[in-house]
């Protein structure tokens, strides 16, 4: 029998949640509130803390700037480039290990091990790989005839090796959920659908993905605002630059330089809460995908 809350239980309850619900409003929700508040301000005396005048010019000054839209074009390129391409191959590459029986678990492994290495550390690696002269990438392209690319130096291409970077990166942490989810479903389906002789792409598409559509949608939801918050990988990789002529300049970046560099808080509050806009609706708009194409 189900009893009734009762103000005892209750508060025991939240004296239980007090600890993460303090962590949550101080290092979540306040900071969102102030920086919304931060991006009204026109004239704000840092030192002091004084706001002598509130208006929207800083929105009006950062949609004024170049740069800024430079910020939000290679954003959404990095995002469209970095998402669908690491569910694809993260997907392929669980199906493939789900089916190995032998040293799986030391596969798995080491698929993860990018996911917890130090960006820093990986970007060093790719800096090597990337070199235009001794780097594999060039040495494997050569195989095929293409001369060698300046993936650091080339505006044309410091993106994309940015691109495949975080791809690789990430691709450990989708495999994990795509494992999970993989193993949840029941063997039944599968079985069934072999007897009514459903050939292996058929139960591909009408038993693995829907059933996986749950763990799909967790995967896209987690890799657009992952990805949209790039900031790590641009500096390490470019070695404190946006990439050479701003060719992978983030709003992340944007913001950075904004705040850190040149000292307009004002301005760097702004990039903050159109980015946060931006990451809300995608994130409503695959919320409203989930309610009608997600199967659970």
């Amino acid at each position: 029998m189900i009893q009734k809350p009762t103000w005892k239980s209750s508060l025991k309850a939240y004296m239980y949640l007090a600890p993460m619900l303090i962590i949550m409003l101080t290092f979540n929700i306040y900071p969102i509130f102030k920086s919304l508040a931060m991006s009204l301000y026109t004239d704000y005396n840092f030192f002091q803390d004084i706001v002598n005048e509130y208006g929207i010019g800083n929105f009006v000054e950062i949609f004024q700037d170049p740069n800024f839209h430079i910020a939000l074009k290679n954003t959404f390129i990095f995002v469209l480039g970095v998402v669908p391409l690491s569910i694809g191959l993260s997907l392929l590459i669980a199906l493939m290990l789900n089916k190995i029986k032998l040293l799986s678990s030391f596969f798995r492994t080491i698929y993860f091990l990018p996911f917890v290495t130090s960006t820093v550390a990986i970007s060093l690696v790719w800096n090597w790989i990337y070199h235009t002269r001794f780097g594999l990438m060039n040495y494997f392209l050569g195989w095929f005839g293409i001369n060698p690319i300046n993936w650091l130096t080339d505006p044309d291409y410091a993106l994309l090796g940015l691109i495949i970077m975080s791809v690789w990166k990430g691709l450990g942490f989708n495999i994990i959920l795509f494992l999970v989810g993989l193993n949840n479903i029941d063997e039944s389906y599968y079985s069934a659908a072999k007897i009514d002789g459903a050939t292996p792409w058929q139960r591909f598409l009408n038993i693995t993905i829907p059933l996986l559509s749950p763990t799909t949608f967790l995967v896209t939801v987690t890799g657009f605002i992952n990805n949209f918050k790039v900031f790590d990988e641009v500096y390490a990789m470019f070695q404190g630059r946006p990439g050479p002529g701003n060719s992978a300049l983030t709003v992340v970046y944007y913001l950075y330089e904004k705040f850190y560099t040149e000292f307009n808080y004002g301005e760097a509050a702004a990039a903050g809460v159109v980015l946060f806009v931006i990451i809300l609706l995608v994130t409503v708009l695959q919320l409203a995908y989930n309610r009608k194409f997600v199967h659970y």
